[in-house]
């Protein structure tokens, strides 16, 4: 024996690559690509709650109309407040509304609704009903998270009053 080992395998055959080899693994590729594209789509459409605004077109006409409204609401210089408070299962919410000398307001109508910063499908309506002049009270059952306090006030059946606040609902 001369001073190479022998390995016992026979001399090594080296695998060549042909050109149904490099179609296959091309077609392969391509194939892994648009399977992971196919479930990336399912998942983002089936967990999309919508858009903020159903058209652009109508929101920007609208514009000006809602500048108007807080300027209005502004000069108005309200107090309002809400506050959030765990009872049971449930969000308790009162809202109290006071005129700029401090008077409560009466003749209002209130509509309170925890809104899903990033699901509509997930927003809670609250059914709030007035318990004294200037103050209203409900209860809604939101999930745990964050949520907007979407506050509006009426005043026949024109809103006179708007507010979004951010509010975090806490379980256990």
């Amino acid at each position: 024996m001369t001073g190479m080992a022998k390995s016992g395998r026979g001399p090594e055959r080296r695998k060549e690559v042909t050109g149904r080899t490099v179609l296959v693994c091309f077609v392969a590729f391509f194939a892994v690509v648009a399977g992971v594209n196919a479930i990336m789509i399912r998942a983002a459409v089936s967990t999309f709650g919508g858009v903020e605004t159903e058209s652009s077109y109508k929101a920007g006409l609208a514009f000006s109309r809602e500048v108007a409204a807080a300027r209005a609401q502004d000069e108005r210089r309200w107090d309002v407040r809400a506050t959030v408070t765990p009872a049971n299962d449930a969000q308790q919410v009162e809202v109290t509304v006071r005129d700029a000398s401090g008077r409560p307001l009466s003749g209002l109508a209130a509509i309170v609704r925890f809104h899903h910063p990033t699901d509509r499908r997930a927003d809670v309506m609250q059914e709030v009903r007035e318990i004294a002049p200037g103050r209203f009270t409900g209860s809604a059952v939101p999930a745990a998270g964050q949520w907007d306090l979407v506050i509006e006030l009426l005043r026949g059946g024109e809103r006179v009053f708007l507010s979004k606040s951010r509010v975090v609902i806490k379980r256990g």
